[in-house]
């Protein structure tokens, strides 16, 4: 594009314990809190630590039991609905700057804004409307933010990851000049979006270390390398990105999918396992009735016990006609496990997807298939969302949803597999 474009992304810092230091009138610069659920064990993640803790070199998404035993601290049970809420609040704030058409959310503490054509209209530079935008989140909901500016996407979350945090107002800002003069050299490289710790150990098994290596490095090997990918790594490293939000918000995927998975809170047994992932397709039939879904196989993912060392399984099961019919995809995906799973190593993560979603309105139906039945289960499952909608997703269960094993009553019960605090 001809005209250069400036872009904020706002970070709301450790968003969870913040929020739950706002509830108790606790400041969350200088509280030790981690949001974890006291009834998991100790190896449960924390979804967030507060800058207190992280000052004390405690990384964030740690273990509880990697938290050193002389630092006092707050463990609040998650309450993702209450997340959810505040998420939303800070949400109105952006509007009150920018139009929706102009934001895209990356994540629920994370957001980009393009402010370009409202820098004008509030006579404010890029730096001054972060920091007014800033203070509006503070004074509003309590939750602090830190603030990355850049002439492009890639530049704006370099600003944030990097540069914000050696800032004393938490904010960065770079253009491809400075980018390349300050952060060419920059160390880790797994510090720039995008770059894990298997690209970065690739790269210096060829002698690159940095991304001015990675910028002048002769693009055949890199592409031999990482394929198509070196592109874009090419990109980031001279500080380019052609990708607007305009682009973003324009991106009609070819082919969409549904995914639903699970970690199990100990190892589970052959049939065990089998149940879950018959509990996990049901929900999953019932989420595609009602965005008037279907789909045209399943496939599926099964790691073992950590114990085993085994390989995860994965198999696809394909449905002779596209459908979103429980009484069809359910057994599928029971004989697909069956088929794919060893029955003598414990189960311990699964997850099922829906492959080529489409319309429902697309489906063509076979000449030789009972069109009657198909609609009686439809009817079925839409009278089950109904009053799942009403009353609640435990309102309507099966019987093999009361099983010991089964986890979907309390899976209900979750947003995003943690607790929803409602």
């Amino acid at each position: 594009m001809s005209e250069k474009r400036m872009y904020i992304c706002i970070d709301l810092k450790s968003f969870y314990a913040s929020v739950e230091c706002v509830k108790r009138g606790l400041d969350p610069m200088t509280t030790n809190l981690v949001v974890a659920d006291p009834e998991r064990s100790e190896k449960t993640i924390c979804l967030a630590i507060t800058p207190s803790m992280k000052v004390l070199g405690i990384h964030n998404r740690c273990r509880v039991f990697e938290i050193p035993k002389g630092v006092k601290y707050i463990m609040a049970e998650p309450r993702m609905q209450l997340y959810i809420d505040y998420a939303a609040e800070i949400y109105s704030i952006y509007l009150k700057y920018v139009s929706k058409d102009d934001i895209h959310v990356y994540s629920i503490d994370e957001a980009f804004l393009d402010v370009t054509d409202y820098l004008s209209l509030y006579r404010l530079n890029a730096r001054e409307l972060g920091l007014k935008i800033m203070a509006d989140i503070l004074n509003e909901t309590g939750v602090r933010a830190t603030c990355g500016i850049g002439t492009n996407l890639y530049l704006t979350k370099i600003a944030l990851d990097i540069t914000a945090k050696h800032s004393p107002d938490f904010i960065g800002c770079l253009d491809e000049e400075t980018y390349r003069r300050t952060l060419w050299n920059h160390l880790p490289l797994t510090d720039f979006w995008r770059i894990g710790r298997g690209t970065e150990e690739r790269l210096n098994r060829c002698g690159i270390h940095t991304m001015e290596q990675i910028a002048k490095a002769d693009e055949d090997m890199l592409y031999r390398l990482f394929g198509i990918d070196a592109e874009l790594l090419i990109d980031h490293a001279w500080g380019r990105e052609p990708v607007t939000i305009a682009d973003i918000k324009a991106f009609k995927p070819q082919t969409s999918s549904l995914t639903s998975g699970q970690v199990l809170m100990r190892d589970y047994e052959f049939e065990e396992g089998r149940l879950i992932v018959k509990e996990m397709m049901d929900l999953l039939c019932l989420d595609m009735v009602d965005k008037n879904l279907i789909t045209d196989s399943v496939t599926l993912y099964v790691g073992y016990s950590n114990e085993s060392g085994a390989e995860p399984a994965r198999g696809t099961a394909s449905v002779e006609t596209e459908t979103n019919a429980n009484t069809v995809l359910v057994p599928a995906a029971a004989d697909l496990y069956g088929r794919i799973v060893n029955p003598k190593i414990p189960v311990r993560r699964i997850s099922l997807c829906c492959n080529h979603v489409t319309a429902e309105e697309c489906r063509q139906y076979s000449f030789f298939e009972d069109s009657g039945n198909p609609e009686k289960v439809r009817k079925v499952q839409e009278a089950a969302n109904s009053i799942r909608k009403r009353f609640g997703k435990n309102a309507v269960l099966k019987g093999m949803n009361l099983k010991e094993s089964a986890t979907t009553v309390e899976r209900n019960r979750q947003i995003g597999g943690h607790k929803s605090g409602a």
